[in-house]
């Protein structure tokens, strides 16, 4: 059994060790970092998955952007411990967390990501949507929530306004 709630700043810790456990040591310098750097993320979607001992299993997170001055979500970074992989947890993480998206009103999510995994949850390749660089274009990928949420909506992601 696993209990999902709303990560909290006492979670901060073992979150980022999840996230150093999972990804390359040099995460932090990707060019998506860059977008969430004195930005407060979007507290309501972030969610923390543990087992009945308390023991953290996934984590998911969301960040306010813009593009061509729309509000946007940017998902991630989403992780699940190596000993938990397969359990599709991650999945899990998505669903519900896109879910409350859709329910809180937010209309688009974006991320940069491996299309054969994201494209189970309905993402697909965004065309004229540039992240910094060098993110490869290809793994720019995008969801609407509402119908049509894309449509017109192009230009480079900056980082949320005030």
């Amino acid at each position: 059994m696993y209990r999902l709630e709303e990560e909290t700043e006492a979670d901060w810790w073992e979150v980022e060790a999840l996230y150093d456990l999972c990804f390359a040591p040099g995460r932090t310098a990707l060019s998506s970092y860059r977008l969430r750097d004195g930005v407060e993320k979007v507290k309501d979607l972030c969610h923390v998955l543990r087992d009945d001992d308390g023991i953290l299993a996934a984590v998911i997170r969301y960040w306010p952007v813009q593009v061509a001055g729309q509000r946007v979500l940017l998902l991630g970074p989403v992780a699940v411990h190596p000993t938990r992989q397969g359990e599709g947890l991650g999945g899990l993480l998505m669903r519900e967390s896109l879910g409350e998206a859709r329910r809180l009103g937010w209309e688009r999510v974006l991320l940069v990501g491996d299309a054969p995994y994201y494209r189970r949850f309905g993402f697909e390749k965004l065309e004229g949507v540039e992240m910094p660089p060098p993110t490869n274009p290809d793994r720019v990928l995008g969801l609407e929530l509402q119908p049509g949420a894309w449509a017109g909506v192009g230009g480079r992601v900056e980082k949320a306004g005030p």
